[in-house]
């Protein structure tokens, strides 16, 4: 079989496994096991930790001693028990330390992953840049397919979704077992410690224009983190209010929000001609005041009169999560020296990913309870607040990040001193 059909199958299976549980969850939290919002943050912000600290040393054990695809299997087979056994259990503090160690395992297979298609397929002697985007496409697919299982089989608010989660993951561990056998190179420099925990790559800060930067993809991080946890419990609260109980939206709220997915696919297409238009700078601007109108149109939107508000809302995602996530890889890959793009790039996802996932989760989860009168959060508040957070962050960027683009691939930031 093509290898490009295989790791299509090992993308899809990936957010598959991951989609099942992840948009949902935060509302089976809250509304069925009645966690308060600080107790949902902080489940969601191990996924932050774990973003910061695994990544890295899990990359540099399959550069040196491990086979990428054995490693990945490991890690798939010990997250999909530990969401096995999420399932299987109520307890706060059981449920914490279960998804912990999904969080340790689960979160460094998304680059282990991907660096695993990047050799496979060069080994095979296929261009990356051309074969790759057709592999990750389905993942998002998968992604999609695990959110309308969990939806159409009303298991929103049901333990059942980390169940299929954890299969979808032991089924993946030994589908990676098939994979192309892809052991560490004998040839290459040992990594330590400290290259691998990413600290190396801190030295960027020196570089005020980077610093900056990379401090607004933390920021960015915070608003992706406060979205995706808090939408899902967001819409499944209309079921207590009886002229919203039987909408689609309220009946069936992953598959409202699977249009967010589909709008990111969309999106990505849009990116070239945006660049050309209006410059890296507007592109990543044009990103925080999509997160603004999002949230925005979640306070404002229902249901009923103002389900178009909603879809809209999940509609601009892909223009607030692409326009920034996008463009700043390409702001790396332009204005960071070649040797050490790589460090950059991982860094610039750390920022988004690790930081930004792990306060934003913290704080959202106390956004929520402070904002929650006998049981009953204020939606409209909690969205509003957001709003007015990321137009802060608009004007900031305008001022702060002060960047003239010129030409494409000039390399004008350098390598930082000691990398």
């Amino acid at each position: 079989m093509d290898v490009r059909i295989r790791l299509t199958v090992m993308q899809f299976l990936q957010f598959f496994a991951w989609g099942a549980w992840i948009v949902t969850a935060a509302a089976y939290y809250f509304e069925t096991l009645n966690l308060t919002g600080t107790q949902v943050g902080a489940l969601f912000g191990l996924m932050g930790i774990a973003s910061l600290l695994t990544p890295g040393l899990v990359g540099m054990i399959a550069d040196n001693w491990v086979s990428q695809e054995r490693l990945y299997s490991l890690l798939q087979l010990v997250a999909g028990l530990a969401l096995i056994g999420a399932s299987l259990t109520t307890d706060y503090s059981t449920l914490f330390w279960l998804m912990l160690v999904n969080a340790f395992c689960f979160m460094p297979t998304l680059s282990l992953g991907y660096s695993l298609c990047y050799r496979v397929l060069r080994d095979s002697h296929f261009d990356v840049i051309t074969a790759f985007p057709r592999i990750r496409v389905f993942g998002t697919i998968g992604f999609i397919a695990a959110m309308w299982t969990i939806s159409i089989s009303r298991w929103e608010l049901s333990s059942r979704q980390f169940m299929v989660g954890g299969i979808a993951g032991i089924v993946l561990s030994l589908y990676a077992l098939t994979l192309p056998h892809s052991p560490p190179k004998p040839d290459r420099p040992r990594d330590s410690i400290w290259a691998a925990l990413g600290l190396r790559s801190l030295a960027f800060f020196r570089i005020r224009l980077l610093a900056v930067f990379l401090v607004f993809a933390f920021l960015m991080g915070t608003l992706l983190s406060l979205s995706s946890t808090w939408v899902s419990a967001f819409l499944h609260d209309f079921v207590s209010q009886p002229q919203y109980s039987n909408s689609l939206a309220t009946q069936y709220p992953a598959v409202l929000i699977s249009i967010s997915q589909v709008s990111e696919i969309v999106f990505i297409l849009l990116i070239p001609f945006f660049l050309r238009r209006f410059g890296i700078k507007m592109v990543m601007l044009l990103s925080f005041l999509a997160w603004a109108v999002r949230f925005a149109l979640l306070g404002f939107g229902n249901p009923g009169s103002g389900v178009w508000m909603l879809v809209l809302a999940m509609i601009v995602y892909g223009c607030a999560f692409d326009f920034f996530n996008i463009a700043g890889s390409m702001f790396v890959e332009t204005e960071v020296d070649e040797s050490s793009r790589s460090s950059a790039q991982g860094l610039f996802m750390t920022m988004v990913n690790g930081a930004g996932g792990l306060v934003g989760g913290l704080v959202g989860g106390v956004l929520v309870d402070t904002n929650t009168v006998a049981g009953n959060p204020d939606w409209t508040r909690i969205w509003l607040m957001c709003s007015a957070y990321a137009i802060v962050l608009a004007g900031l960027f305008v001022v702060l990040f002060r960047y003239r683009y010129t030409a494409p691939n000039r390399g004008t930031v350098a390598s930082p001193v000691g990398m």
